[in-house]
């Protein structure tokens, strides 16, 4: 194995990263070590980075969507071998740990936030996948959030329906699919330029966000429907809309959001979601061991949003860093290695 190293910020705030030196980990139980080949952005790295609204040991590293191949592997480890072509939810925001971060050569997988990548998926199209995925699962499918039937492949059959606020997003692309795959109908926004990539995922009926009476016209489409939930993948002004349309439809008044804040109004609970939260409960294995694998080698699972590709090299992180600032739609960040 060859030396690691990583995009360092070396103090709170510091811009640009710095390539240097990391350790060489190993891998402990049920956990395998990934040689990263393709890396992908994610606003929290540009939010945390020039504001560092969160407490991390410095120097830090970034960074929680990997894909590679498996370098080493853990005491217990069954499911994966030295060779293996995977992807991977680096979790380093939730245990602390450099090695669980993204942005170096080499990074520590749970196992059961690992999936075997298909040969005929790229690892830049792979590693647009974890992060966008787990977020998604645990606002579907945790207990203390929406609870919803878990995906299977083949997929699950129920006349529920769900409601998904940003359906072209990282989030919203993860969801629509992993609900459809649950058995559910799905019911979205989206840009009209986006209209014909959610249906592709599997949504049902797709509405325009910016439309003025876009809340009126989900109301309206769900009635005579049961909904099982909502997830709203915005946040911010989205929020209270995707409250509205919930609480005026029957069914579950429960609204999973990727952004913390919301005051519950009365007759419904919003809760917000923290992406790692599944590593330590029966939705990661659930998703990336028991459904994902066989949905990615089947092709009823696709890698969504398309990657952009920002560069090549740790040296090109903080350009991909910069550019995500500036904002995407229905793309992601992509560096290779």
């Amino acid at each position: 194995m060859t030396a690691n190293s990583a995009a360092w910020i070396l103090e709170p705030k510091a811009h640009p990263f710095q390539v240097k030196e990391a350790p060489t980990y190993t891998p402990e139980a049920n956990e395998i070590l990934v040689k990263n080949h393709a890396l992908a952005i994610a606003p929290i790295d540009g939010s945390i980075q020039t504001r560092a609204w969160l407490p991390m040991n410095y120097p830090a590293i970034l960074g929680q969507d990997v894909a590679g191949e498996v370098a080493a592997i853990g005491p217990n480890v069954t499911r994966f071998k030295i060779g293996d072509r995977v992807i991977g939810h680096g979790v380093g925001f939730a245990t602390k740990r450099i090695e669980d971060f993204a942005f170096q050569k080499y990074t520590i997988i749970q196992t059961n936030m690992a999936s075997e990548l298909p040969d005929n998926i790229s690892y830049e199209e792979g590693c647009v996948l974890p992060l966008g995925l787990s977020t998604a699962s645990c606002g579907l499918f945790q207990d203390d959030h929406l609870g919803l039937q878990l995906p299977t492949e083949p997929r699950g059959v129920k006349s529920q329906a769900v409601l998904i606020w940003g359906g072209a997003s990282s989030v919203g692309s993860n969801a629509i699919q992993l609900v459809v795959a649950a058995g559910y109908e799905v019911f979205t926004t989206a840009s009209p330029k986006n209209f014909e990539l959610v249906k592709k995922l599997g949504a049902s009926q797709v509405f325009d966000y910016n439309n003025a009476t876009v809340v009126q016209d989900l109301i309206a489409a769900l009635q005579g429907k049961t909904l099982a939930g909502a997830l709203d993948c915005i946040g911010f002004a989205a929020t209270p809309m995707t409250v509205e349309v919930v609480l005026k439809s029957e069914g579950n008044k429960f609204v999973s959001t990727v952004k913390p804040g919301f005051e519950s109004p009365e007759g419904i609970t919003v809760k917000s979601i923290f992406g790692t939260t599944l590593k330590d409960n029966h939705v990661g294995k659930a998703v990336y061991e028991d459904f994902l694998p066989k949905a990615l080698r089947t092709g009823t699972f696709t890698p969504a949003p398309s990657p952009l590709i920002a560069g090549h090299g740790l040296e090109s992180i903080q350009a991909a860093v910069d550019l995500q600032a500036k904002g995407t739609s229905a793309q992601k960040i992509v560096v290779t290695l």
